[in-house]
């Protein structure tokens, strides 16, 4: 079929595979022009196929010759239908980690299952013994929990009062003022369900039990902070609440795993395109404006140069990881420099529909989003006919 663009809001409902590949083989050269680094031996990643997530599995494979088991939801393409950016992704990383002689699995179901947790235990016990690092990298609208059976909904609002700002529609450049209701006391509860570190402790708790996870493991969660402009919708926000719970598990599983020289951290990352972020009100506009002015400093990064710096210059230096006072590790240093966040407030109070595309890098924002789904990649031919079905040969 000819596989074009189609979108939904914040989403696009086809991918196409030779774009997913062109951007995960870009990923690749990236980490393999850079020096080794002496890191984990065998990699569990918990939400494998886009974003961060995939990001560190090339980081950690690529970087340091890891052996990688990746988790991820199944989504296969049909001759009618594409498969998710996440599959083709997937299906990439493992040839390209089959030809650079790599050892690799990948392991297909809903993370937040007991079912997903003990196949994945099983894979690692026949495939690689145990795993050193844990990546828990997982991002979603809903969970069901496993001992209740009860379905829990993520909202991304704000607490105690409505919030007003300015956001944008990426697809057209209009700029407009959106007022976003607090969430109640239930949703917030929910958000802390889905996105907190419940699903994360569960994770360690089931390797730990079946004997997989070795004592010195390290396992590492992302989160985010922003800036001014963004902290009522999300640090302040119901998400804000459900990442101070992943924080306080990453405490909790820090003092569990030390006893036997393991360590949990969580990386609080940078603002950047997302299919997570695209769906927050205000985030693309702020992102669009963050942009410009890191890349005009030359201190932008995207996520494979962000797990770089994370992994090579914090986890795995050889010296003692860099925290702040709460514990984290902060690859968003550069974003939240003054300098940084003087200049983007002062394009945010000047942005408007008639000058969005001139003074962000709106432009930058919108080819990215259409590069999470394999489009607008250099050397792609989107006119010819292209077979959405793709196997990943190394799968259960």
């Amino acid at each position: 079929m000819i596989i074009k663009p189609r979108t939904r809001g914040f989403i696009c409902t086809t991918a196409h595979p030779a774009g997913c590949a062109r951007q995960v083989e870009e990923q690749v050269k990236y980490i393999q022009a850079q020096p080794k680094w002496e890191g984990p031996v065998n990699v569990l990643v918990i939400g494998a196929s886009t974003g961060y997530g995939l990001a560190a599995r090339i980081t950690a494979a690529f970087g340091a010759g890891a052996s990688t088991i990746g988790v991820y939801r199944p989504s296969q393409g049909t001759e009618k239908r594409t498969a998710s950016a996440g599959w083709y992704n997937s299906a990439a990383f493992e040839a390209m980690a089959k030809e650079a002689g790599l050892k690799s699995l990948s392991v297909t179901g809903d993370a937040f299952t007991d079912e997903t947790k003990q196949k994945t235990v099983q894979a690692i016990a026949e495939k690689l013994g145990q795993v050193d690092l844990v990546v828990y990298s997982v991002a979603s609208a809903r969970r069901t929990d496993p001992v209740t059976g009860e379905t829990a909904n993520s909202v991304l609002k704000p607490i105690g009062k409505p919030f007003t700002n300015k956001t944008v529609n990426f697809h057209t450049g209009e700029v407009s003022e959106i007022t976003l209701e607090p969430a109640s006391d239930q949703e917030i509860q929910d958000t802390v369900t889905v996105m907190g570190g419940s699903d994360w402790e569960l994770w360690i708790k089931a390797l730990r039990d079946g004997g997989v996870l070795a004592d010195h493991a390290t396992t590492i969660a992302y989160s985010y902070i922003g800036s001014e402009i963004t902290m009522a919708v999300y640090r302040d926000g119901s998400i804000g609440q459900a990442k101070d719970h992943l924080e306080e598990t990453a405490h909790r599983l820090n003092e569990e795993l030390s006893s036997g020289g393991g360590r949990a951290f969580v990386s609080v990352s940078k603002a950047l395109v997302t299919q997570s972020s695209s769906a927050i009100p205000i985030v693309p506009l702020y992102v669009s404006a963050l942009y410009k002015v890191m890349k005009e400093k030359g201190i932008h990064e995207n996520c494979i140069e962000q797990s770089y710096r994370l992994f090579a210059d914090r986890l795995y230096s050889g010296k003692e990881v860099p925290v702040d006072e709460k514990g984290r590790i902060r690859i968003d240093d550069w974003e939240l420099r003054d300098d940084v966040q003087q200049e983007v407030a002062q394009l945010w109070e000047a942005v408007t529909s008639e000058n969005v595309e001139d003074i962000t890098d709106l432009a930058g924002y919108r080819k990215e989003f259409f590069q999470l789904f394999g489009f607008e990649s250099d050397g792609v031919d989107y006119d010819g006919d292209t077979n959405p079905v793709v196997p990943i040969e190394n799968v259960r």
